[in-house]
């Protein structure tokens, strides 16, 4: 672990992992008065947050109680975190007791493995705060927020991502998939939509035409959404033009739409629709 940190009381401690919204939970607890202390595991820091503490699983025990002697009482967790390799000679006396249970998440899928993780951290004494309680507008809306419209046919596909979600849920495998002409032709899978996304476009980066078909992203069936709730931003309205979809389709309520303003402008300049229903 790295950091000098003052005591306080009742603070907030924002686990940062990867990508923008960290950074947006970041300036909107700032807002309100509370800015948290910045935590990071190690080699998954955000690319815009400078953390106060860096810590590895292997040190979780020593982790939390280092954040109790700096009055931390709630934690929240946002944005992407890769799994860590455990390396066993590091484990210190304070994790050893959390070690069997460590094990069991990481042999998880992402869904199984934060639960075990919260319920450590609950048990530690620190109450849970989702990211979505705190950016509530980031959160996508139950309406098409386009010029482009869905047409005819794409209810079809969106019942039929929705069904596919349901499946993939049930093995805590993935949160987003393409359909497209009444078939599902990729499944989001550990690399994230944007890879997936990638795979479907031409060798040359150039968009796709005549293809037509739709994203479909949204949490799994029954996932806790304190943590890990879908996520799309600029580079999946891009990644969508390039696979030559129609549009996107999202859980409304469900997924956090980042950069908005850009990700509609490059939606509306491709003619894509981005749908959010419930």
């Amino acid at each position: 672990m790295t950091g000098q940190i003052a005591g306080n009381t009742d603070r907030v401690a924002l686990i940062a992992g990867r990508g923008r919204l960290p950074e947006l939970v970041d300036a909107a607890l700032r807002i309100s008065g509370n800015p948290p202390l910045i935590a990071a595991l190690a080699d998954n820091a955000p690319e815009t947050l400078r953390p106060t503490l860096v810590f590895r699983l292997e040190t979780l025990g020593s982790f939390l109680a280092e954040l109790h002697r700096a009055g931390v009482g709630t934690l929240c967790m946002a944005g992407a975190i890769g799994r860590p390799q455990v390396d066993a000679a590091r484990i210190d006396a304070a994790t050893r007791p959390m070690v069997p249970r460590l094990m069991q998440a990481l042999a998880l899928g992402d869904d199984g493995a934060l639960r075990i993780v919260m319920a450590l951290f609950e048990e530690a004494g620190f109450a849970l705060r989702a990211a979505h309680e705190i950016c509530p507008d980031l959160l996508m809306p139950e309406a098409v927020l386009t010029q482009a419209a869905p047409r005819s046919g794409d209810e079809a596909l969106a019942d039929l991502g929705r069904a596919t979600l349901a499946e993939m849920g049930a093995r805590d495998q993935g949160q987003a998939c393409v359909i497209r002409q009444g078939r599902v032709v990729a499944r989001e899978d550990a690399r994230g939509t944007d890879a997936m996304l990638a795979d479907l476009a031409a060798p040359s980066g150039q968009r796709m035409t005549g293809q037509g078909g739709i994203l479909y992203k949204g949490p799994k069936p029954g996932q806790d959404t304190r943590a890990d709730l879908p996520t799309i931003g600029l580079e999946t309205a891009r990644g969508a033009v390039r696979a030559g979809l129609s549009g996107i389709v999202l859980q409304a309520g469900q997924v956090f739409t980042l950069e908005r303003a850009e990700l509609l402008a490059q939606l509306d300049a491709a003619g894509l629709f981005l749908w959010g229903r419930r």
